[in-house]
């Protein structure tokens, strides 16, 4: 189940058109075979492959034009349209979600030619295959951590692009959602009674993660937490900061309760 991009935005579509076009990745149209003829090694020149490669991706068959695209790369290596051939074999596996394989691909084009053009795009690529697989928050975050460190990567090289333009705005979505799954670890600690492995969770999104709309709820969360251990000034801390960033929301009105109640039955709610 993904979460961040259950849909392909129109931002993320007009900049990979942007990209297609800056590397000739446009269509032209030829004659239409059979996809068994099509990936049987068949020696044929290199023009004629590549196009009837684009002919398969113009046509909506993205992972037969994947295949031809690799088939150009193995029968023709050492001609100018095999590094071509590279980046739209990767773009392809990637309109086709094999994730897997675009994310293979580009690496090994950035790894034969780093210093190319396209590489930008190459590493972009690389970074929308990793926030595609993003899952909820339930499961491993492993993925999300490899798209929060190719977005970075993408931003990091190539600051004044539309790529890094993009993902700045996929990495804000990122951390929220590394966020959240630093609060449902948290919550779940607090719900057992286990209020100092809570607390350092909830010090997690409040020390990394403190731009995400989950730092209201981990400030509250710690109140609840240090009131819990008894240290009441760790308590008022927080419940101080809550008060002087969120100051309206709901979560320092609770916060502000619970630190104004007598007795000191502190549950988590």
């Amino acid at each position: 189940m993904t979460l961040l991009a259950s849909g392909r935005s129109p931002l993320r579509i007009a900049v990979l058109a942007a990209a297609t076009v800056a590397i000739g990745l446009t269509a032209g149209c030829a004659g239409g075979n059979k996809a068994k003829k099509d990936v049987a090694y068949v020696a044929r020149d290199v023009d004629t492959l590549y196009m009837t490669a684009k002919d398969r991706l113009d046509r909506g068959d993205a992972k037969q034009a994947a295949a031809l695209f690799d088939e150009v790369e193995r029968q023709h290596p050492y001609s100018p349209w095999a590094r071509r051939a590279q980046l739209m074999g990767a773009f392809s596996y990637y309109v086709a979600r094999d994730y897997a394989k675009s994310v293979q691909t580009a690496q090994r084009f950035l790894s034969i030619h780093p210093g190319n053009k396209d590489a930008p795009y190459a590493y972009y690529l690389v970074a929308l295959c990793y926030y595609e697989q993003i899952s909820d928050v339930t499961r491993d975050q492993k993925i999300t951590q490899q798209a929060l460190t190719a977005l970075t990567e993408v931003i990091r090289r190539y600051p004044n692009t539309q790529y890094a333009t993009d993902a700045r705005l996929k990495l804000d979505l990122v951390n929220d959602h590394l966020a959240g799954k630093e609060m449902e670890v948290g919550r779940f600690y607090e719900k057992s009674g286990k209020w100092l492995a809570g607390t350092l969770r909830f010090r997690v999104v409040i020390d990394k993660y403190q731009t995400t709309s989950h730092t209201p709820e981990a400030l509250f969360r710690l109140v609840e937490c240090y009131l819990a251990l008894g240290v009441r000034d760790e308590a008022q801390k927080a419940a101080a900061v809550l008060g002087t960033n969120y100051p309206g929301s709901d979560w320092y009105k609770r916060a502000f309760k619970l630190m104004n109640a007598k007795g000191d039955d502190i549950t988590a709610a």
